[in-house]
């Protein structure tokens, strides 16, 4: 799947009427395999210019690595909000493809569902690649909710009118809440279960933290960690 040259020429238009069509692809009732290994998903940009997607595989008992992957690309579509998926998506798709071990389920920094035409990174890239998704997201992009309780694993919903379009979920006592949604093919629940089983001791799940980390400045502390 080339997404450079599939995307080459869209504009912000073309990209919305594309991801609507896509959204109807989006399955969020639980369709998981046995979940065996679980990969954090992380897009940083070096410049203007050019993104780095970080892809790490964690063995989801553990939650050891046993996998990553990096990869690098031109950036061809302009930052508008929404639609970061076609600046992210064919980056992250070269780091997946350069993985020896194929994850379970990925954990993607942004959102699912939770974005206005529901195909938020995590949503989008469940599409493509066929895998089970999850939106785990340090901000909100769309939808209103309660006060989140101070304790770990307590949630409220997020919801978009009538829609409960994810989760605001408190990984830590006194720690800001993430958002979560659905990427794609398995429920919020379940969502909800596997973020939890992901957080250690830190606010952020450790696929989050081992992603962001090598798709950031601070990559290469992150690589020495796997050498």
């Amino acid at each position: 799947m080339n997404l450079e040259r599939e995307w080459a020429n869209l504009t912000p238009r073309d990209a919305i009427a594309l991801q609507r069509n896509t959204a109807t692809a989006v399955i969020t009732e639980d369709q998981l395999p046995v979940v065996r290994t679980v990969a954090g998903v992380d897009v940083g940009f070096e410049n203007k210019h050019t993104a780095r997607a970080a892809v790490v595989v964690l063995d989801a008992a553990t939650l050891e690595p046993v996998d990553h992957a990096l990869a690098r690309l031109p950036v061809s579509f302009p930052y508008v909000p929404g639609l970061l998926s076609f600046r992210e998506c064919p980056v992250v798709l070269r780091a997946l493809s350069s993985l020896s071990v194929t994850p379970d389920l990925l954990l993607c920094d942004g959102q699912g569902i939770a974005h206005p035409r529901r195909l938020g990174v995590a949503s989008h890239l469940g599409v493509l690649t066929g895998l089970p998704s999850i939106g785990v997201a340090k901000s909100r992009l769309v939808g209103t909710h309660d006060p989140v309780p101070d304790r770990r694993g307590a949630w409220v919903p997020l919801r978009d009118g009538d829609e409960v379009i994810g989760a605001v979920l408190r990984t830590r006592q006194g720690v800001k809440p993430l958002f979560i949604s659905p990427g794609h093919r398995l429920s919020l629940a379940t969502a909800l279960e596997w973020v939890m089983a992901c957080v250690t001791r830190y606010r952020l799940p450790e696929t989050t933290r081992w992603a962001d980390g090598l798709a950031s400045d601070r990559g290469q502390r992150w690589l020495d960690r796997l050498k």
